[in-house]
This record gives structure tokens, sequence and C-alpha cells, in this order.
């Protein structure tokens, strides 16, 4: 490998894997406040590409330009983000908080997460048909600069952008805000806040629209690179995961470093062993993290990481 080669898929890891990051944080949330691995999360995803296929759709905006793009850009992000925050909501409201105020069994929780992933899944199949579909053009995809002779595009920079600027934000609201306080308090001892006053209801709500904020965000970066079709959200939804479990599930900042990590790892191993390994790669790495460190490479969960 000459050094030219090594960029060449070092920048696309890079910015796949802030976009598993973005995902993985989705996971990682949820987990850390009510131990629950929230299998729906994929589908959030993808409810996220295809509120901003149709917001753009609906859009009349042919060949954007300069303000134009940037604008559009925002609303494929605000409408994928609320449809996101939406439908993890929605999934909160209707899938868990019932089992929750039965205390039923963690397994009822994750046959429900399971259940409602197939629901959504199959529900955006009928509704928006099984065809994968392109967003419309909102930018042109231009090289931007250079490094060692890799370009850098358009694309790359606001995925890498995007995903950064949501990464910070979240990590600032869970450890210099009120809300983020209560966040940290239920995922350390939800009985224990409840006690002190804690809304632990509240929290788990806003716990949801967050990560869904993110995952819904998300999709619509996804679709920009690739298209977005009702199964779009399994492959990336499963590696994510994967990626929230390296890092150390429970924990935001080991979310961030494991989705990084595979997304760098994945698209590495594509071009080493050819593309058929990308993903097996991507849990070869799952797989030797938890052989020799079982809690992840951060390891904390998220009450304890502040």
């Amino acid at each position: 490998m000459n050094l030219n080669e090594f960029w060449d898929y070092l920048i696309p890891g890079i910015a796949l894997g802030a976009l598993y990051a973005v995902i993985a944080i989705g996971y990682t949330l949820v987990y850390g406040v009510l131990q629950l691995i929230n299998f729906a999360h994929s589908e959030v995803f993808m409810m996220g590409g295809f509120a901003a296929l149709l917001v753009l759709t609906g859009i009349d905006a042919s060949d954007p330009t300069g303000a134009m793009s940037v604008v559009l850009v925002a609303v494929g992000l605000l409408a994928a983000g609320l449809a996101g925050a939406g439908t993890a909501f929605a999934l909160e409201k209707a899938a868990y908080r019932p089992l929750r105020k039965r205390n039923a069994p963690r397994l009822a929780f994750l046959i429900s997460a399971i259940g409602a992933s197939f629901f959504l899944q199959n529900l955006a199949g009928k509704l928006f048909g099984r065809d994968p579909k392109a967003l419309p053009e909102i930018f042109t995809n231009k090289k931007v600069f250079s490094v060692f002779g890799t370009q850098v595009t358009v694309l790359q920079l606001l995925i890498l952008g995007s995903a950064i600027a949501m990464m910070i934000g979240l990590d600032l609201l869970v450890n210099r805000t009120k809300m983020g306080a209560g966040i940290r308090a239920v995922a350390q001892d939800a009985e224990t806040a409840s006690l002190m006053g804690v809304d632990i209801d509240k929290v788990i709500s806003r716990t949801f629209l967050v990560g869904g904020l993110m995952g819904g965000a998300a999709g619509f970066l996804f679709g920009l690179n690739s298209q977005v079709s009702y199964t779009m959200g399994f492959l990336p939804g499963i590696t994510a995961f994967a990626a929230a479990v390296v890092g150390g599930i429970g924990n935001i900042r080991g979310a961030m470093v494991g989705g990084m990590l595979l997304g760098i790892v994945e698209n590495f191993s594509g071009w080493w062993f050819g593309e058929e390994w990308r993903y097996v790669s991507a849990f070869a790495v799952l797989i030797l993290v938890l052989m020799f460190r079982p809690t992840g490479i951060m390891g904390e969960r998220l009450g304890r990481s502040a």
C-alpha cells in the first residue's frame, strides 16, 4: 500500500465511521437508561431517510446552487431528524412503556423491539414501495481539496461535519445541562433518581427523542451517499450496534470511538479482502475486542461516564 492508496480508503472510512457513530449513540443512550437494546433503532434511521426523500421531492428546486443547496441540506436534516425523533418517541410510548409499567421481563422488551422493527420495515415497504429510491440532487458533489492526491468531496465533508457537530452537541447536552444530569442520574440508579424528584418517564421519553433525532439525521446523510429503501436500516443498524458494543455499550464517547473504528476497518478490509468481507471484518473486530475487554474499549455505563 502506498500513501495515496492509504488516504483513498482512510478518508471515506472516517466518513462512514462518523455515520456509524451517530447511529450507535441511539443504541447506547437507550441502553444507558433502560438496559434495553432497541433493535427498532435501525427503522428509526430508515424513517429519517424516507422523510427527507418526501420533503425534498416535494420542494421543486431544480439544479440548486449556493445558498439554496445549504437550505435544502438543512431542510433534509431537519425533516429526517424530526421523523426519527417522532418514530422513536412513538416506539417508546407504544412498545416499551406499557411493558415497563407492568414490570415485564427483559425478554418481553427484546421481543417487542424485534416485532416493532419488522412492523416498521414492512410498513415502509408498503407505503413507499420495495425498490430503492435516490434522494434529489440538492448539491454538486465536487472536489473541495485533496489530501496526498486523494479528493475530499462536498458530501464527505457534509457527512463528517454534520456527524461531528451532532456528537459534540450531544456530549455537551449530556454532561453540561440539567436534562443531561437527569439522563445520567436515571442511567446510574433509576430508583434513587425517582426518590430525588426526577421524572423517570419524561427522562426516558427525552432520551428516545434525542437518540431518534440523531438516528433520523443519519438516515438522511446515508441516503445522500447511497439510496433509501425499506431495508436500508438493517446492515448499518446492526453494524452500529456492534460499534456501540465495541466502544462500551452505554458509553456515549465509547459509541463514537467504536463507530469510527469499525468504519475505518470496514473500508480497508473491503480493499484488502474484497467487498464481500466488509461486514465480516467489522464483526471480527467485535469478537476480538470482547475476547480481551468484555466491557468494550471504554467500558463505562452512561451514568458513570461523567
